[in-house]
This record gives structure tokens, sequence and C-alpha cells, in this order.
């Protein structure tokens, strides 16, 4: 089976409000939806990624460079195509879109070799379970949120089906972030999880006295504690002054990447995005390193290809998704979405990814 053509389309979403961290402001929702079609009539149609500022220059790497690696070779070649687009990268230039870009080629590769075999991608990367624990990302800074909002926000996200909430902490003092967390707790109740993400906020002590003041709190994660110019040393120093395990990877764009925090003894949870790095293939070679060392994989955002990736292998942990104002295209733009229940979402069992799309929607916000 040869691939025979590539096309792109590129969907640009405005949001309601800003969803902002500690470091950032979200005001859009981006994707890049990826058309591949062989020479056996089967298609694929598979969106990933989010990049929100350079979006336009992530297409232009697909139709420019890659797509003629690509077209006429063999499907099921993943490894040895994975191998050509990555030399794309190889030259003096901003590699994250490369990965970026090869991430949308390749998420598509998958979902056609699941559809040549009737199976889902879960099936094809281990099949270990066919559910998984979802939970939301949220608890975002914004103006004239009151403690008493934040707990009603988890009380709410659990009753409408999640298992948990990733709170955005690292923009304020430990102390106040703290606060929230325990307001966050409060609302939430004992079984709910709460974890949390300070997208590369702090310094090493701060950090440290935050994860101490919140430990009572039955947390299942600190994400990405420290500034992002020596995380891995930062991070693995915080590891060891808590008991809350150190969750990071999302910023990494490659598997090389999480190999360092690996190494570093800086994690317990590794959230690999394969939207931002290089997508399945090289997602597959973080994953199995993680099992070697007996760390926890989730993912970052992009449940609809992480679901079937996350539950595919014995150490997987939960996926990741947002309410509907936040990410528009993961609320109507798959229109066979599972919902979750009691904490729980199923793993679509049509083949590949088993996406369905909303047409309507993609041809309403297309911008390329």
């Amino acid at each position: 089976m040869k691939i025979t053509n590539v096309t792109v389309i590129a969907v640009e979403i405005p949001l309601s409000r800003n969803f902002g961290g500690s470091k950032y402001n979200v005001t859009k929702r981006c994707t890049i939806i990826t058309r591949m079609e062989t020479d056996t009539g089967l298609i694929s149609e598979v969106y990933n990624g989010d990049n929100r500022d350079h979006m336009r220059e992530v297409v232009d790497i697909i139709e420019n460079e890659l797509t003629q690696l690509v077209v006429g070779q063999d499907v099921f070649a993943v490894e040895n195509l994975w191998e050509k687009m990555f030399k794309v990268a190889e030259w003096n230039r901003d590699r994250k879109l490369v990965m970026e870009a090869i991430a949308c080629i390749d998420s598509a590769i998958w979902d056609l070799m699941g559809k040549a075999a009737g199976l889902n991608v879960c099936r094809l990367l281990g099949g270990y379970r066919q559910e998984l624990p979802i939970i939301c990302i949220g608890g975002y800074y914004e103006e004239g949120k009151t403690l008493s909002d934040l707990g009603e926000e988890m009380a709410r996200l659990r009753d409408s089906g999640l298992a948990g909430c990733k709170v955005k902490v690292g923009g304020l003092s430990a102390e106040e972030d703290a606060k929230r967390v325990e307001a966050a707790r409060k609302g939430a109740g004992d079984d709910f999880w709460i974890a949390v993400d300070a997208n590369r906020g702090w310094p090493v002590s701060e950090a440290i006295r935050f994860a101490r003041l919140i430990e009572k709190y039955n947390i299942s994660w600190f994400e990405e504690p420290c500034h992002w110019y020596d995380d891995a040393r930062a991070m693995a120093q915080v590891r060891r002054s808590t008991m809350i395990p150190i969750n990071a990877g999302q910023s990494e764009v490659s598997s090389a990447g999480v190999r360092r925090l690996v190494a570093a003894d800086a994690v317990d949870i590794v959230n690999f995005d394969a939207s931002e790095a290089g997508g399945i293939t090289d997602w597959r070679r973080a994953a199995a390193l993680c099992t070697l060392h007996d760390i926890r994989v989730g993912h970052h955002e992009e449940s609809q290809i992480a679901m079937q990736m996350i539950a595919a292998i014995p150490n997987g942990l939960c996926v990741e998704c947002f309410e509907p104002a936040r990410d528009p295209i993961w609320a109507g733009m798959i229109a066979n979405r599972p919902d979750p229940k009691d904490g729980i979402i199923q793993i679509p069992q049509g083949p590949g990814f088993g996406l369905e799309l909303n047409w309507d929607m993609v041809t309403r916000y297309r911008v390329n």
C-alpha cells in the first residue's frame, strides 16, 4: 500500500477568553488536519497539534519538504519514512517546527496502518486495555476568579464525568498558589485527582516550598516545576525534596530529550507529546524507555490520539482534555467522540484512530 497524496488543512478558532498559565496566554485553538491518500483507496484524516503562533510554518514544511519524501512510499515502512523526514531537522533551523510537521505525517501513517489492518492504533501499539482515566486541564488564572470559584470548578468537572483536574500554578508565590490548591481539593472532594502544573514557572527553592505546602492534599503529580534553562537538574532536586511525583516531558522535541530527563533522575511521570515531537513513532521509543525505568507515561493534551497510545502500554497513566470553551475542537470537531463516564473514557474501536470529523466545523474555521 503506497501513499499517493498528502494535503493539510489548518484550523484556527478564536476562544471566548484568555486561558493562561504561569508564563503564557491562550486566546485561540489551532490544529492541522492531515489527509493522506493511498493507492488502495484508504484515506487518513487525523488532526493533532496546537501551534498558535507558527502553524502556517508547520504547514509549509509539510507541503514543501515532507510530502515529497513520503509520496510513492510504502505506508508500512514507518521507521524508514520517519528517518527520511527526520533528516529535514538536521540543518540549523527551528527544529521544533520540523518535529511538529513530522508528527502530522507520522500520525496519518499510523492511522492508515490501523485502517489497513482493521485495528485501532491502541491494538497496533500493544492493546494493553481499551479504556483510560481522563482528566481536565483547568484551574486557570482568570481576572476576578475567587478561591470559591476554583472549588466550584472542580466540583463541576467531577460531576461532568472526569477523573480529575490539572490546576495551573507557578504564576504566584508558593503560598498564594498553595491556597488555590487547597480550594481545589475542598471543592473536588477526596477521590478526585488533583495535579498541579507550574509550566516551568519557579526557581528550585520556590518549587520545593510549594511542594511541601501542598503534600497534604494528595496531589497526583507536580508538573514542570522549574525554569526551563536548567530544568533537569532542578526537577531532580525538587523530586528529592517531596513525596509528590514529578511530571515532565511535554517540552521535549524528541525521545532523546526524554532520555535526558530519565538520566537526571528528574521524573516519575513522562508526558511526552507525540504532536509536538515527531509523532507516534518517536513517542514509542520514549514510552519503551520509560517502561525500562519504571516510569509512568501520560500525554500532553490531544486526547484524540493520546488515548490510543496511552491505553496500549502497561505503564500508561491517563489522558488529558479541556473544557469546551478552551478546546472547541475536542468538543465539536470529532463527530463520534466518546464521552467520559465515572472518570473513564472508552477507546474508539474504529480502525486507526477511529476519528470521524465534523466537516461543517472544519470548513467554517479553515484558514488555508
